[in-house]
């Protein structure tokens, strides 16, 4: 499928990331925010991406921050 089912932090190794979940549907959501969703690679509840912490990244998690969930990478791995 051309996809990995792994996203590690190791990707992004010269920035910080984020750990994005989506935690909600969007099913009755604006078009924009599903295409929101899509372009940082979330489509169905319990999703999760790292993505790296940019200004463009930032903007959108903040255009959908009702439908996810954001964990920055290093709390993540300490709680585990």
């Amino acid at each position: 499928m051309g996809r990995s089912s792994v996203h590690d932090a190791s990707r992004f190794p010269d920035e910080s990331c984020f750990t994005v979940r989506q935690v909600a549907s969007s099913i009755g959501s604006k078009p924009r925010h599903r295409g929101t969703l899509r372009a940082l690679g979330l489509g169905r509840i319990g999703q999760s991406r790292v993505l790296p912490d940019r200004p463009e990244i930032r903007g959108m998690l903040l255009s959908v921050a009702h439908l996810v969930e954001v964990i920055p990478v290093g709390i993540e791995e300490s709680s585990r």
